[in-house]
């Protein structure tokens, strides 16, 4: 007896340890660290709230709850997707070949599952949104879908790659409008903006994974689009987006809040400050959920966000004369 209690005493912790590092596993595929990127549904809540001049009750606060918690869901099955779908290319990473997908610890059966519960789960808390919210949701899943399977599988073309992946950013956006302000659109150039400052971000991590992985042959390996890509392309790329991304915004800010043209400078600093970052060794913009490491560029945010909510109360009619047409007679002046 006491030999087969030795034995059920190693068994046991074993089995346990088997069975909690596969729990580890499913939660690490679907990324809950990520989910700090859905702080891109605020601006769309902050801008319906302001334009739409509604009011905060308990009943919008449930609401937006829900919301969260569903766009959460969402995401975390496009992350299942992702991440089991880059198995085989993410072993010729030098951090993601560890990944418990990479390492064949997952099963494809229990993958799958976990992205249908996931799908389902934040598809069925959508509906209890509204109507809008739910098709931006369904949206977002499918372009997950597009980006990640194939014959689609959008993240092995180049530039489309960077373009699928930062389609997010707007539709974040939508999923905050929505949930205040269905059955009406948000300003065209703001969304534009939002799809191209993502694509500026997307284009730096591509580039910092480039840089990192300092081998074309191996990068082209890890990432098909980097067979097309060169560090030059990238940074020309990120530089087309930054333009784009500041001109569209500052369309909407001369358009319904000339006040925030202040911001402006402040804004292409932060651009600039992103690329700095983007050139260091081994940069954290490869992962942007370790953004917080820059205390530097959090506080910059931080005091950048504070701005515009100033800027947001101040009425400063002076401004008017940019955007107001004023005709100078030479008699006038001498």
């Amino acid at each position: 007896m006491a030999d087969r209690k030795g034995v059920l005493n190693v068994v046991r912790p074993e089995a346990a340890w088997r069975f909690s590092q596969k729990i580890n596993d499913h939660l690490s595929i679907a990324r809950p660290d990520h989910w700090f990127k859905n702080i891109f549904m605020l601006p769309g809540i902050a801008l319906a709230l302001a334009l739409r001049d509604q009011t905060i009750d308990i009943g919008l606060v449930g609401q937006l709850v829900t919301a969260l918690a569903s766009t959460c869901l969402i995401t975390s099955a496009n992350y299942t997707i992702n991440e089991w779908l880059d198995a085989e290319t993410d072993r010729h990473h030098p951090v993601k070949r560890n990944r418990p997908s990479a390492l064949g610890r997952m099963s494809p059966y229990a993958v799958y599952l976990q992205w249908c519960l996931l799908a389902l789960a934040g598809i069925g808390l959508a509906t209890a949104v509204n109507a809008e919210f739910l098709a931006f949701g369904i949206i977002l899943l499918v372009m997950g879908v597009l980006y990640n399977v194939k014959p689609f599988r959008t993240k092995d073309r180049v530039y489309l790659d960077v373009l699928s992946e930062s389609v997010n950013n707007p539709l974040r956006f939508m999923l905050g409008w929505s949930a205040v302000a269905p059955n009406v659109l948000p300003p065209s150039s703001i969304l534009l903006a939002y799809w191209m400052g993502g694509a500026y971000l997307m284009a730096i991590k591509r580039y910092a994974e480039y840089r990192y992985i300092a081998d074309p042959q191996r990068a082209a390996l890890y990432r098909v689009s980097f067979r097309s890509y060169t560090e030059e392309k990238l940074l020309l790329s990120a530089f087309f987006y930054a333009l784009m991304a500041t001109f569209f915004l500052g369309v909407f800010l001369i358009k319904y809040k000339i006040e925030f043209i202040i911001a402006i400078p402040f804004l292409t600093l932060l651009f600039v400050w992103y690329l700095s970052i983007g050139m260091k060794a081994d940069s954290v913009t490869q992962n942007p959920e370790r953004l917080y490491q820059e205390r530097g560029l959090v506080t910059y945010v931080a005091c950048l966000g504070a701005l515009m909510i100033a800027l947001f109360f101040l009425k400063l009619d002076w401004l008017n004369i940019l955007v107001e047409y004023h005709v100078i007679s030479w008699s006038s002046i001498m």
